[in-house]
């Protein structure tokens, strides 16, 4: 700062390098003061005419309380503003002629008059924080972990019951993949509710709820919204009775995969994050993304501008519910989930009377054969170090046990985990439906792959901060997995266009439940079961504790 820009600015202290800081009152929090962000918020130089425009809206008022910045204790009383850097405050330099500068391992404390009062402090703040433009690296506090989780558990006592009724709400009412029109409608009343700005309709039935909160890094939250078309026997007082139409058919519904836990923790993490925007600074862009299970989802949302339209996230998170324990945290640095295809084979032939097979060409007998001859590509074809799978899941074909169809469809799923392993899968799926059908002297099968998604891959180092989190907050119950799990997701999709992401599960089982049934060597229902039913409140109370943690590790990077 230019000396002659303000005179009455003078440094009334100095302490040698190695010594210890001059001393000052007892700080006391302002609490009024606006937060300011931890990142791009405060600079090393600043100019004499926005500092003096600063100290014209002083207040007079403030009495002797202190205003608490991560890097500066600013000391204000009737006449003077002080302030005093901490030691470890990197970054800094020792006063220029042309800026005002402080540096550690130097202490420097100025005294600053104050000409005008009768203005608020946030005036002042906001006018400092505006002129600033860099970041001291004492800024990006370390994250209290504990006491976070403590203020998390405090509030999620007074909001759980609201998380709890709109979890069964949307138990009771799934709806399937790109029908979710009133699950999306839900969740866009309650972000409004917490101050988010909504876009509804993204990608089709999608929705976007974005917070700003000063000038931070942007972190993607995603949810997905849609359930299966199958029938719930949970006998749950809650259960799921909804129908609606899949593939021309009018069938039962259910959240059998435990999307429902997912966004009652996506509302329940928005809300211990709107409530506390004192302790973070940056941009939240929560996506209630539809057509998980379909495969298609995310890049629909994608392909509708998700990124040009709201910005591209600097992380970006997302969870799972699992037959796993409630209250146990999981997580896998690499590759968490594998690759995803879906399968279709068309099987054709010559129909005719069951009586006269020697007149027709079995599609059903062609079905029936690769069902069971694919499985010797994953046994005998594939590396046997390396992971895949080839389930199939349905079989269509004729309509009376005397009629020989002229066609039978199959659909299943291939997974793998790298890209090699993918492609000896296809060609041996192509291989032998083609086969079969030769064996039996029929025409080319049609094959066709589609929905396809890549493995969800964790990144290193995000990773790495976050598990650090976990293992702080729940101890031996953030457990780091070994390997990565054979099911598939299309976040892949987010990752691929450049989001650094952390994937992670929560158990959703009864504790007393898991012990007994791993003491008896029983199995217990898992997701697309239709007696999975994941306990209520310690899922989403851990849920919503461990992702509002990771988000602010995240924010605080």
């Amino acid at each position: 700062m230019p000396a002659s820009a303000s005179p009455a600015m003078t440094p009334v202290s100095q302490a040698s390098p190695t010594g210890p800081p001059p001393p000052s009152t007892k700080p006391r929090v302002f609490t009024t003061l606006p937060p300011v962000p931890r990142s791009g918020a405060l600079s090393r130089n600043i100019s004499s005419p926005t500092l003096s425009a600063a100290y014209d809206h002083a207040p007079m008022d403030i009495r002797a309380d202190d205003i608490r910045w991560p890097c500066w204790n600013g000391e204000v009383n009737y006449k003077q503003l002080v302030f005093n850097p901490p030691p470890n405050c990197e970054g800094w330099r020792n006063p220029a002629p042309a800026e005002l500068a402080l540096s550690s391992p130097f202490w420097s404390m100025w005294t600053m008059p104050l000409p005008t009062v009768g203005k608020r402090l946030p005036i002042l703040a906001a006018t400092l924080a505006s002129a600033m433009a860099t970041t001291p690296a004492c800024l990006a506090k370390p994250l209290d972990v504990a006491a976070e989780k403590a203020a998390i558990s405090r509030r999620l006592d007074t909001e759980y019951p609201q998380l709890d009724a709109l979890y069964k709400d949307l138990h009771r009412h799934p709806e399937l993949s790109h029908q979710e029109v009133r699950t999306a409608a839900k969740l866009a009343a309650e972000m409004r509710r917490l101050g988010f700005e909504v876009t509804e309709g993204v990608g089709g039935t999608g929705i976007v709820a974005i917070l700003r909160n000063g000038t931070g890094p942007t972190v993607l939250v995603r949810t997905d919204l849609d359930a299966l078309p199958m029938e719930e026997k949970t006998g749950l007082p809650y259960a799921s009775k909804a129908r609606q139409t899949w593939q021309g058919k009018l069938g039962p519904v259910a959240h059998s995969c435990g999307h429902d836990v997912h966004m009652a923790t996506w509302i329940g993490t928005a809300a211990m994050l709107a409530a506390s925007r004192e302790r973070w600074n940056g941009t939240l862009m929560f996506a209630g993304q539809p057509g998980e299970e379909a495969g298609d989802g995310a890049q629909k949302m994608l392909d509708d501008g998700l990124f040009k339209r709201f910005g591209k996230p600097d992380f970006g998170f997302a969870l799972h519910v699992a037959p796993a324990p409630a209250g146990a945290v999981m997580y896998k640095s690499g590759a968490v989930l594998s690759n995803y295809d879906d399968i279709e084979i068309r099987f054709n032939g010559r129909g005719g009377h069951g009586a006269m097979p020697a007149a027709t060409i079995d599609p059903i007998l062609q079905a029936a054969r690769f069902i069971v001859e694919v499985q010797s590509v994953v046994s005998l074809q594939k590396d046997p170090l390396s992971p895949g799978i080839i389930s199939i899941g349905a079989i269509q074909g004729g309509s009376a046990g005397n009629i020989i169809p002229d066609t039978a469809i199959i659909n299943g799923t291939m997974r793998s985990f790298t890209p090699e392993t993918r492609a000896v899968l296809r060609v041996g799926i192509e291989r032998t439906a083609k086969a079969v059908a030769d064996m039996a002297g029929a025409p080319p099968p049609v094959i066709k792959f589609s929905n396809s998604s890549t493995a969800v891959v964790n990144d290193a180092t995000l990773t790495k901060s976050t598990a650090e989190i976990f293992s702080a907050a729940f101890g031996p119950a953030a457990i780091e997995l070994p390997t990565p799990s054979p099911a598939s997701e299309d976040y892949s999709a987010f990752i691929e266009a450049g989001v650094p992401s952390v994937y992670f599960y929560i158990g959703g089982t009864d504790p007393a439940k898991f012990t007994e049934a791993q003491a008896k060597g029983e199995s217990l229902p898992v997701n697309h079961s239709p007696l999975f039913a994941p306990l209520p409140e310690p899922t989403i109370r851990t849920g919503t504790e461990a992702m509002t943690l990771a988000i602010l590790g995240a924010l605080a990077r």
